[in-house]
């Protein structure tokens, strides 16, 4: 497995060895023992899959005080993944980084962090691997175009849920998680 560090410290690239031939392949998707040296551990509380089309885009979401570390994995298609550090008091706080993901490349989105995609693919499927379970009172949405964030999404008019197109600025959110403290 290749691991391609970001410009956000906590933020890895992972790229599994995949066994390829002519009949298909086979890769291994997750060994607690391999990601647990790069600091990647309790990955067991929830498994997501998401499928999306073309021009989509979910995010930027996180959850806090119950936080959760995702570690994503484009199953089919490809996407811009795109993290942000909303860590208060954080060195990198407002910092992201984007990412094209596809061909079964891995993506780790630590706590404290917000994630969203958007389709680049006709359809794209992302699996989820979470150390916390999905909480609805602890979600925290933040608006996908933020200019204070200044993403290039690459997509000038995405597909946007009714609370991604509503979500406050990142100067506006409320709980957000404290640096050291998540």
């Amino acid at each position: 497995m290749k691991v391609v560090k970001t410009e956000l410290p906590e933020v890895l690239i992972f790229e599994p060895n995949v066994i390829a031939d002519e009949r298909g392949f086979f890769l291994e998707t997750f060994q607690a023992e391999r990601y647990a040296v790069h600091g990647v551990t309790g990955l067991s509380a929830q498994d997501n899959l998401s499928r999306s089309r073309r021009g989509v885009l979910r995010g930027l979401h996180l959850q806090n005080p119950r936080s959760q570390g995702k570690l994503v994995t484009v199953v089919q298609g490809s996407v811009l993944d795109v993290v942000v550090d909303v860590r208060l008091g954080s060195p990198t706080f407002g910092h992201h980084v984007a990412v094209e993901l596809g061909d079964l490349r891995q993506l780790w989105i630590p706590r404290g962090f917000a994630h969203g995609f958007v389709v680049l693919s006709d359809t794209a499927d992302l699996s989820y691997r979470c150390d916390e379970s999905y909480s609805p009172a602890d979600e925290i949405f933040i608006r996908w175009n933020d200019p204070a964030l200044g993403i290039d999404w690459r997509c000038d008019a995405p597909i946007l849920s009714q609370r991604d197109a509503n979500a406050p600025y990142l100067r506006e959110a409320s709980r957000l998680p404290v640096y050291g403290e998540v």
